[in-house]
């Protein structure tokens, strides 16, 4: 029998690789999508004539009851939210309507709909913000550094929370940073890998960025969709770390980014005041053993192969546009 999943945040990155890796595994895919004026599926298109992709947004309790009804899956991956930190300290009320009150309507409609799906919430290294240790685990305590992040530890809780008072099979991934071609260009990395491929053309002359020492733990997306998978695979719910137990900084990104093509960053990367956030996240870096013992999932991609990945992506896009 065919087993049916569907992902709300489809159109993301995350959303992409998951919808390729459950396609792959021989499952029936349903997607949300909110109502827009312009249609941003570039990141699923080759994938449009294989999946099914209603219109729901997490705003409207309604909408989502019915989509649940509609699609019957036996699987919900909720990767859905405003999930870029910077617009989270322009908009907190629209990113907690998002990313953390979305994430109880998506609960309560699965309860309402059919209580055996299982529930997968996109929780975040964010959480962690002003990390009491390191490496991050599971049982580190939370102290969020950002509206996003606040929004994030409201959303895993209350994900907790379902699991416990109403037996829901829900499971929370606390994802570190996690990177592909398919990441958008506002986010730092991808700003990065696409300036460099501009400045390589000879198409831009400088790179303006924030706080080049900030550490992160950065991963490939396509390796964590597999996690998210393999958590509901699992004969209980549990909550995993996601991360390759590396970290590197803004600076080193851009040092490994603009040495693939033969050029020196400190020739062209500035910092901006105005990039830096009003509170940061100085340093991530998580510690994914109860995953590799308990899903046997291990990163593919370090993080000198992910850098060149995203460079040689946006090379071709460059070429492209200019052409």
């Amino acid at each position: 029998m065919t087993r049916c999943a569907f992902i709300t945040g489809i159109t993301g990155q995350d959303g992409a690789y998951l919808a390729r890796l459950l396609l792959e595994k021989g499952y029936e895919v349903h997607g949300m999508v909110r109502r827009s004026s312009t249609e941003t599926f570039e990141r699923i298109a080759d994938l449009r004539d294989q999946i099914r992709l209603h219109q729901a947004d997490l705003l409207d309790q309604l909408s989502l009851v019915r989509v649940l009804e509609a699609a019957a899956p036996d699987e919900l991956y909720n990767l859905a939210a405003q999930s870029f930190v910077p617009t989270s300290f322009q908009q907190p009320l629209l990113t907690g309507e998002f990313t953390a009150l979305g994430v109880t309507r998506m609960l309560e409609a699965t309860r309402l709909v059919n209580p055996k799906i299982r529930f997968y919430q996109a929780s975040s290294s964010e959480m962690f913000g002003n990390v009491r240790c390191e490496p991050q685990t599971e049982e580190t305590p939370f102290w969020p550094r950002s509206p996003y992040g606040a929004a994030k530890v409201y959303g895993h809780w209350i994900t907790v929370n379902y699991r416990e008072s109403h037996d829901l099979f829900a499971c929370s991934g606390i994802l570190f940073n996690h990177e592909s071609p398919l990441r958008g260009k506002e986010f730092v990395t991808r700003k990065i890998s696409y300036a460099v491929a501009r400045i390589k053309q000879g198409l831009q002359n400088e790179l303006f960025l924030g706080n080049l020492d900030a550490e992160r733990d950065w991963g490939f997306a396509g390796d964590y969709v597999r996690a998210m998978w393999l958590m509901l695979q699992q004969d209980t719910p549990d909550d995993f770390v996601i991360a390759t137990g590396a970290k590197h900084s803004v600076r080193d990104f851009c040092r490994v980014a603009f040495q693939h093509v033969g050029l020196q960053w400190e020739d062209f990367v500035r910092t901006d005041p105005e990039l830096f956030r009003p509170a940061d996240v100085n340093t991530l870096c998580g510690d994914a053993s109860k995953a590799q013992q308990q899903l046997g999932w291990y990163p593919q991609v370090d993080f000198s192969t992910l850098v060149a990945m995203m460079v040689d992506a946006d090379l071709e896009r460059v070429a492209r546009e200019s052409a």
